[in-house]
Formats: structure tokens, sequence, C-alpha cells
């Protein structure tokens, strides 16, 4: 009998954010295989499975288990919070299954279930702050060299990207974050908008809005996302904005063109002399 493997992101936690087909790869599977927090999380969908859960830093044995047990005939689903392809298990497991010699279309078939990601359930928590370019970037060292994280850092930081730390403080990792900040604080203004969340959508969700001079204040662990605004990220009440750039080209009041006879809908957008993105290109004196 041949066995299968799905590797499956269950979203944020909540199973009203569990997709139709991450439900159906658990209720199918075996085996479930994933870390003792995650398992616990979808513990609704387990019975009657046979379940191999592990505690952190044991990821390859779990890739190793989860592999073996779909050579073996078992239809097994590995299960990640979020996205499994993004921080998750999917990348380790396509690893393990490499170096054990898998071949699609000779070995058992292997598929990868996405899920909503920390990084957007965090977002649509505080409103719309990745409207525009963003890059996430995880402050955890221990499979990183942390001057590595800090070149990264620096690029987000001098391209202007909204930015989204993943990972930003454990119990043993401390100085991480505000040197982060002091990276940041290189290219971002000080009151730049941040949003500090744990654990959206599931039980404890603790949401904080602050700006980017306060950042390495804030009480954050293991299961806290940070995203920092860019140069034009604004906040209004209790959501965080990033602008698409709407109002470069048009008026929001209209619809019409700011800048008539060069821009054009469905056109890249135009620079005329003197002009700097974010200011109506009319001029100052323009209704």
């Amino acid at each position: 009998m041949q066995g299968a493997l799905s590797l499956v992101g269950f979203g944020p936690g909540h199973g009203e954010h569990l997709t139709i087909r991450a439900r159906e790869a658990i209720r199918e599977a075996d085996v479930v295989v994933g870390y003792r927090t995650y398992i616990d999380l979808v513990a609704d969908l387990l019975e009657g499975k046979e379940i191999v859960s592990t505690g952190m830093t044991e990821e390859i044995e779990r890739a190793r288990a989860a592999v073996e047990a779909a050579r073996a005939g078992r239809k097994v689903a590995v299960v990640s919070s979020g996205d499994v392809g993004i921080y998750g298990m999917a990348g380790l497991v396509f690893e393990v299954l490499r170096e054990t010699g898998w071949e699609a279309g000779r070995d058992f078939p292997v598929e990868v279930v996405p899920g909503v990601t920390a990084l957007s359930s965090v977002a649509a928590r505080i409103g719309a702050p990745l409207t525009h370019d963003f890059a996430a970037v995880s402050l955890s060292d221990l499979l990183t060299p942390w001057e590595v994280i800090e070149r990264r850092l620096d690029a987000a930081g001098r391209g202007d990207f909204v930015v989204a730390l993943y990972n930003p403080q454990s119990k043993r990792r401390t100085w991480q974050l505000g040197r982060a900040q002091e990276i940041l604080l290189q290219y971002k203004a000080p009151e730049t908008p941040i949003a500090v969340v744990k654990s959206a959508y599931r039980e404890g969700e603790r949401i904080v809005l602050s700006i980017l001079d306060r950042m390495k204040d804030a009480e954050v662990g293991m299961l806290t996302t940070i995203l920092i605004g860019n140069s034009n990220t604004t906040r209004f009440g209790d959501y965080l904005v990033t602008p698409r750039g709407y109002t470069n080209k048009y008026a929001l009041d209209s619809g019409e063109l700011l800048y008539q006879g060069v821009d054009r809908p469905g056109r890249s957008l135009s620079r005329p002399a003197g002009w700097t993105p974010g200011t109506d290109p009319r001029g100052s004196g323009a209704a």
C-alpha cells in the first residue's frame, strides 16, 4: 500500500482560519506529526490517529519520522502553525526526502498545503500594514549566524520595507531585539509606527501599538511577531495603514489622474521634475 505525505499549515491556530484542504489532509492521515503545542491546537481532528509529537529543537526527528512512516505505506500529515513553508517544517522535510533518495513520480506523493501565515494574521489584526513591499526577518540565530541577520536587517531598513520580525526574543536571546532596533533606526524615523502582537487569533492574544523608538522595551517572546512600518505607514485609530501609492497618481475624491497628459491608468507612474512620491505632483497650489 502506497503511503502519502502532506505538509500542512493550519494557520494561526483558530479553527475558523484552517483551510478546507488543511482540514481534509489532517482527517485523511493515519499518522499526524508535529510539535507538541501544534498538536494541541488541532486536537479536535486527531481522534483515532497515531500521534508523533516532540518538543522544540527536535525538528529533524519529526521530519525523519514522517518520511519513514510514509515510506512504510502510511498516510502522514506533518502539521505546522501558520504556513508550513514559511519558517515551517516543509523545507526540512524536503531536505530529508532528498537525503533519503525520494523521487517524485516513483515514491509516495508529497503535498504542501498552504496556511494563513503569522505575518498575515498579525497584519489582519491591525489593519492594512502590508499593502506595499515588506520583508520578514527572523531574529533567531540558532540556525542562522547573527552577522547574516544583521545584513538582512540593514538591507530591509535601507530599502524602506515594512519589516516583520519573527522570533524576536526568548529567555536566552535577550539582546537581539535591541540590536535590530539600532540597525533599523539608522533608516527609519524614531516615531515609525509598530505593532507588537502575541498569539494572533489564539488564547492569550495581546496587541500593542507603539513606535520604533520604544521597540526594545516591548514585552515580547517566541509567540510574538512585530511589524514595523515604512516611511509612509501611519496609525489610524487602532490600525496601521501602509498606502499602496494610489494618492501619488489619483485624487481619492474623484479618482482622476493628478498629472494629466503624462500619467495614464494602467501605465507606470511618471515622475514630473522635482516631484517626490507622497506629494501632490500638481504642486503646492493644487486644489
